[in-house]
Parts: C-alpha cells; sequence; structure tokens
C-alpha cells in the first residue's frame, strides 16, 4: 500500500540533466581521464581537508590552466596524514567528476496518483522549506524540526537550527557507531576518546585490536604508524573471528567466538592482576575500586573463558603476560564501530579499564594528551533556549550519554510510542544516508511516513533522498569553504578548505544554503557576510593568521600550551571524575543503577543452519558514501561473503558462487552476493563489507552491486546506559536460488 510519502527513485536528473550551461561540463566529465596530462609544473594547487571520512587529512588539489581538476595530495606538513593519503583520499577526486550527481533543486510532486520529482529553482525549493519550517515551529514549536547530520555541512545547518531555536540535533556517528567507547572511557577516565583518537602507536611496543582493522577502516594516521611500529618491532595481538589484514600483521591471532569479547578482556584483567602484570604505582597513585576489581574477576579465570570464547587458556595468559610486559607503552584500543551487543559501554568499560591496568592513559606509547587549536567564535548573536532539546527525546532513557541519540529521535517522530505524544513532525537529513547507517529501516520507515516535512541535502541522490519532499543539491568538497579543521592531535593545528572549482550545474555550498534559509527564516543577524571566507579570515586574523597565509600555508601548527604529551612521573593528576580519579569501580555507573564493573552476559546464539552477521569495511571505501565514486569503484565494485570452506561444503557453495542471504526475521537481501570460500573466517559466522548492494538505480555504477548487510540487520539490542544500536545480533542463512521476495520487488 502506498504511503503518503513514498520512496522515489531519482533518475535522469543529475549531471546529464543539466541544460544551460551543463552540456559542456557534462561532456568533458564523460570523456575525460583524471591522469592525462598532469604535469604539476605548471599546475595552481589549492588548499583543502578530505571529506571521504571522518579523519579529514589535509592536501593540495592540483588543476591545470583550464581549471580541470588533475589530482589531490597529501600535505606534507598535516600530522592526520603527514603528506600521504589513504585511496579513498587520492579517489576522492571522483566525487566531482560523478556524472549521476545531484545539480538541482528537486521538490516532491504528484501527478495522476503517482509521485515524481520536478526540477525547481533555488527561490522556490528554500521557500517550500522555510514555509514548512515555519508552520511546525508555529504549531508545534521550532523544537520539532529536527536535523540529522554528518560532516562538514551538519555544522552549517546545526548553527541553523541553533538560531532557529532548536537543539533537536543528532548524528548517527554518536549511537550507531562510537557512543559506546565514549561512554565507558568517559566513566573511566573522565574524559571521552574523540576524534581522532589520541592513540601513540608510533612510540607503542604493543598494540591489542578487538574489534578494531586498522588497515581495512584506513584512518590514515593509524595506519601510517602501525606500519612504523612493525617496522621498529612492536607486537600486534589481534582479536577476530576473521584472518584481517591486521591478523596478518600480528603476532598473535585470537579467532574468537563472535560476541564474546567481554569473556576475553576480563580473563585478561583477571591474568595481569593475578600475576602482578599491572603497573603498581601507577594503579596505587591514580586509580580508585582496585581491590574491588580484584575480588570481582577472581573466578574470571583463562579457563573460565575458554568455555566462552573458545580462546585456548594458555593463549590468554601469553598474550595477558605481552601486554604486561610491554607497559606503559601499551594500547588497547578503544575501537570506532563499537555498537555491537546491547552491552558495549560495559565493554568499552572493560578496555579502558585494561588500559588504566596497564599505566597506559597519558603515557608514551600508550595514549598522549592531545591538543586542540583555540579559535574564537565568530561574533553571532546569542542563541535562543530552546524548550527542549535532544535530551527531552530520551524520556528518562540512557542516563550517560553525552550527544544526542539518533534512534531516539526516530522513537520521537512517532505518533503514541509507549503513550507519548510525537515530538518531531520535520526532518532536515544533511550529510548522511539514514536508510544505510540506522538499523530497522521499517521503524525509520514509519517515522518518515509520520512526518509533516523531510528535506535532504546530498551530493549524490543516495537512498535517503528517494523520501525527501525537498532535495538539495550540496557541491562537493572541492568546490567549497567549509569551518577551519581544528581536531585535537599532538599539537595544535588547523587546515582550510578551499574552492578549487566553481561549484557544478546549480549545486551549492552548505554555508549558502544556511545563509538563505536564515535570513528567510527572519534570522540575518546571524548571517552578516556575504560570503563565508569573511567568517574564516575573520578567526583566523584573532589568532595571528590570515585568510591569505592559509591559502598558501594549508596548515598552521603552534607548539603546545600544556608543557608535555604525557603525564611526568609521579606528577598529581585530577581526573574529570567523581573521585578525582581513573574509577575501575565506577561510582556513575552505580549511581545510575548500573554494574559499577563489567559482567560478561551471554547473547543469544544462531538458529540451526543459521550464522552470525559480522561487517567491516574497506580500504577504498567508506560506508555507502563512496559506493558510486568512478575512482573507487574501480577498486572495489561489489563486496563479497566470506565462509568457511566447512559451511561451504555442507551447503554445497562453490567459490564465486553468488547466494541471496535471508535472516532470522525473514527479511532478504535484494540482491545476491558473491560467495568467498576461506579457512581465514570461523565456521559459526560471515562476514561482508558494509555499503554495498545500493537500491538506487540513478547510482549507475553501485546499483545493484553486492549486497546490503543494512537489509540483514532487523534485530538490535539496546545500549541502556548511552542508547546505542547494537547490530550484531543477526544471523542469516543462504538461498541459491532467488527468493520470491526479491523477484517481486
Amino acid at each position: 500500500m502506498a504511503t503518503r510519502r513514498d520512496f522515489i527513485k531519482i533518475t535522469g536528473l543529475g549531471v546529464a540533466g543539466l541544460t544551460v550551461g551543463g552540456a559542456g561540463a557534462y561532456q568533458m566529465l564523460k570523456g575525460a581521464s583524471l591522469w592525462d596530462s598532469v604535469t604539476l609544473g605548471d599546475a595552481e594547487r589549492v588548499p583543502t581537508y578530505c571529506e571521504v571520512c571522518f579523519w579529514k587529512c589535509a592536501g593540495w588539489t592540483y588543476k591545470n590552466k583550464e581549471g580541470k581538476i588533475m589530482k589531490v595530495v597529501g600535505h606534507e606538513d598535516d600530522p592526520h596524514c603527514d603528506g600521504r593519503l589513504c585511496p579513498r583520499g587520492t579517489g576522492g577526486i571522483g566525487m566531482y567528476y560523478d556524472t549521476d550527481r545531484l545539480t538541482t533543486p528537486l521538490i516532491r510532486v504528484t501527478e495522476n496518483g503517482k509521485q515524481s520529482y520536478r526540477k525547481a529553482s533555488w527561490d522556490e525549493a528554500l521557500g517550500l522549506i522555510v514555509e514548512n519550517m515555519k508552520a511546525i515551529a508555529e504549531k508545534y514549536g521550532p523544537e520539532s524540526v529536527a536535523l540529522f547530520n554528518h560532516g562538514s555541512s551538519g555544522d552549517h545547518f546545526e548553527r541553523l537550527f541553533k538560531a532557529f531555536g532548536s537543539g533537536t540535533i543528532a548524528a548517527p556517528s554518536y549511537a550507531q557507531c562510537r557512543g559506546p567507547r565514549e561512554a565507558g572511557f568517559k566513566a573511566t577516565f573522565g574524559t571521552s576518546i574523540g576524534s581522532p583518537e589520541p592513540t601513540d602507536i608510533r612510540d607503542t611496543r604493543c598494540l591489542v585490536l578487538i574489534g578494531s582493522h586498522i588497515g581495512e577502516n584506513m584512518h590514515n594516521g593509524q595506519v601510517q604508524e602501525m606500519s612504523d611500529a612493525i617496522d621498529r618491532g612492536a607486537d600486534i595481538i589481534t582479536v577476530d573471528p576473521r584472518y584481517s589484514t591486521a591478523a596478518s600483521k600480528s603476532k598473535f591471532w585470537l579467532p574468537i567466538k563472535p560476541a564474546t569479547d567481554l569473556a576475553l578482556l576480563l580473563a585478561w584483567i583477571h591474568v595481569i592482576i593475578e600475576e602482578g602484570g599491572y603497573d603498581k604505582a601507577y594503579v596505587e597513585q591514580h586509580t580508585t575500586g582496585f581491590d574491588r576489581l580484584k575480588h570481582h574477576v577472581r573466578r574470571m579465570t583463562p579457563e573460565w573463558a575458554y568455555g566462552i570464547t573458545t580462546i585456548d587458556p594458555e593463549t590468554i595468559r601469553q598474550t595477558a603476560r605481552l601486554m604486561g610486559s610491554a607497559a606503559p607503552a601499551v594500547i588497547v584500543h578503544p575501537g570506532r564501530h563499537v555498537t555491537w551487543y546491547g552491552d558495549d559501554t560495559q565493554r568499552s568499560r572493560a578496555i579502558a579499564i585494561l588500559n588504566a591496568l596497564l599505566g597506559s592513559w597519558g603515557r608514551r606509547g600508550g595514549f598522549f594528551l592531545k591538543e586542540k587549536a583555540s579559535l574564537p567564535n565568530y561574533p553571532y548573536p546569542a542563541y535562543p533556549t530552546p524548550k527542549w532539546d535532544w535530551k527531552a527525546t530520551l524520556r528518562g532513557r540512557y542516563p550517560l550519554a553525552d550527544e544526542a541519540v539518533t534512534n531516539a529521535l526516530v522513537d520521537a517522530s512517532l505518533p503514541g510510542g509507549e503513550g507519548q505524544e510525537q515530538m518531531i513532525h520535520g526532518w532536515i537529513v544533511t550529510g548522511t544516508n539514514l536508510p544505510q547507517s540506522m538499523p530497522e529501516k521499517p521503524r525509520l520507515q514509519k517515522a518518515i511516513d509520520s512526518l509533516d516535512f523531510i528535506a535532504v541535502v546530498d551530493t549524490m541522490p543516495m537512498e535517503i533522498t528517494g523520501y525527501a519532499d525537498v532535495v538539495l543539491p550540496e557541491c562537493t568538497y572541492f568546490e567549497r569553504y567549509d569551518d577551519l579543521r581544528a581536531a585535537p592531535h599532538r599539537e595544535p593545528n588547523i587546515a582550510l578548505r578551499m574552492p578549487a572549482v566553481a561549484p557544478l550545474g546549480e549545486s551549492k555550498p552548505a554555508w549558502w544554503m544556511c545563509k538563505q534559509l536564515g535570513e528567510r527564516l527572519g534570522l540575518g543577524a546571524f548571517y552578516p557576510y556575504e560570503d563565508y571566507s569573511e567568517v574564516l579570515d575573520w578567526q583566523l586574523k584573532q589568532v595571528g593568521s590570515s585568510l591569505e597565509e592559509m591559502k598558501h600555508l594549508g596548515v598552521k601548527r603552534w607548539p603546545r600550551k600544556s608543557e608535555d604529551l604525557y603525564f611526568k612521573e609521579g606528577e598529581a593528576v585530577t581526573f574529570n571524575t567523581p573521585s578525582g580519579k581513573i574509577e575501575l569501580y565506577s561510582s556513575e555507573l552505580e549511581s545510575a543503577g548500573f554494574d559499577p564493573l563489567p559482567n560478561y552476559t551471554a547473547h543469544p546464539e544462531p538458529p540451526e543452519g543459521f550464522y552470525r552477521l559480522i561487517y567491516g569495511r574497506a580500504p577504498m571505501h567508506t560506508f555507502s558514501r563512496t559506493a558510486n565514486n568512478p575512482n573507487l569503484t574501480d577498486l572495489m565494485r561489489e563486496n563479497d561473503l566470506w565462509m568457511n570452506p566447512k559451511v561451504a561444503q555442507i551447503w554445497g557453495i562453490e567459490n564465486g558462487q553468488k547466494v541471496w542471504l535471508r535472516n532470522q526475521d525473514g527479511a532478504f537481501t535484494s540482491f545476491p552476493i558473491k560467495v568467498r570460500v576461506t579457512e581465514r573466517i570461523r565456521w559459526d559466522c560471515v562476514y561482508m563489507v558494509h555499503g554495498f548492494g545500493q537500491k538506487r538505480e540513478a547510482l549507475s555504477r553501485a546499483f545493484g552491486q553486492g549486497a546490503s548487510d543494512s537489509e540483514m540487520i532487523t534485530t538490535v539490542m539496546i545500549d541502556p546506559i548511552m542508547g546505542g544500536q547494537g547490530m550484531r545480533g543477526n544471523f542469516v542463512t543462504f538461498s541459491i536460488e532467488e527468493p520470491k521476495q526479491v523477484q517481486s520487488l
């Protein structure tokens, strides 16, 4: 049955649909080779920082005399990349040259009972958004318009929303990715991890990767530092059901049974305490709760963990001793995507406790003390105080959530949920493809159907754009100014992004959209500039630089204000916890009604004939964002399904054969996936790379390539501490023939 907001396939409305001024550009893109006539001697270069992933490496964009972008290279003075970009960074130019790009505003229309999109002017599209924002604000309050955002465009829209009077703002990067580690580390050390992570990999003697796939997730600085650490003789311990790239570089590979990581962590803690492998002076001076922890893990022996994890007890002891011998130059990596089984904050707590016992926090080769460049805020007027914000959408849940919980905003967009009235009536979505980044797609669809209005800002016709009432085409990061990158690192630094070329077609930067919307909403006082470069120049002049200088430098670094990267031996340190110390026993968790020490809880097992679905990243792709990039699809066009030979034999499946997946709730993948039969994965699980199986025909290179893991994630386990959605409790089986459910689509 058709809903009020049918999903619409946007086709024929990208670059190929351009009219005035567009044909020449299309022919240039259609016939262009990115690498022809690359002679850097007479090329112009402009500074940028990458938008393909959150690492945001700084670089130089080179263009020839005709204004054609030729290549992008890493900035030699950037601490994020040390002059080298990853495959995604160098291939990012494909975002600009992608002929499927959105280049004109679109408005949803109904003709003869069928919904479709038509091209619109910017004035009409912006006017429709303003009309709906005002209508919702008048009826329900401005707080009832919510922002879902990610990346640089989200920064501009966040300021617009705060000026409008709404603090209902969320990013999937918290509740669907890193949130549990932030909550777990903050409950322990009084501070969250942040991005990039302050891991001192370059000086470490032992790196423990438990669910962290450095080398496949391509967090650039960490990959380079890990490579250097290996060359210097550092030991790597990798815990993974799959023999990953990192596992192949490791001294120990522990092929753990999925969903049992917390048991292994507790057994490691047991060994380190019982054998005296912890840093006694550090623990005595800086921590509280050690005796309670010791008592807590007294029975959590390697033999106990063996029955849960299938890891040999002697291997557990050997790896624990290796960590202890390397301390404090040891890192048990906190990971990035850590929303797995619903007890994820407690698992992250165990990782934080292990690092504390080893004395690695604030120590060389462990975790350094990061510092951020202090940039003054542009003198905007004070924001109005909303009557309620994202915290109200929690409805008393998730007491340790420090950022907005995306799934809570989805719940608040549903009418009559749990006796609660609908709180949110309109969405603006920018820089995030919600159907791919969030599980429980039917619930997401129901929320969208309940809205009065939804607008989507994107560079590409991603799946989320098919649900919008208005689609605004954002230009790529090669075509715009954005905020100065000022992420914390070993020393304060900033990086400039500036346009190398003019926006293609009618696409616009997010700052321009927000200025236009703001002025139409009567918020002109928040936009007293004509071009965003004026904001950047003002900020830079306050810190002794200028936009003109940064155009030449690209990256600027300052000496640290604090004395050292690490604690001094014996230094008195006050941590931002209730006790002022590292809390092995968390008083904050206890007061909130949760276990103050982590406990292992068994998770559901696969039904007979099913296998646990695990998923991950590839070095040439970032989620679904790059699935259509013409440069990166040449490197990896589709994903495959890793399957143990024993499983393949049982099912009679051959290497390279295509199968459809069905999960425990009866959901099928829309497209088949090619099987990779390999000994490099346990028999009780299968693995696939995330971001494939795109159903948008407008994505001409990504459509139908591989299968979507997101379609299989219909069961989630909510972390009661901070609200994260655990997504690894889903199981799949195989269909050799195309299922009827798929054929009917």
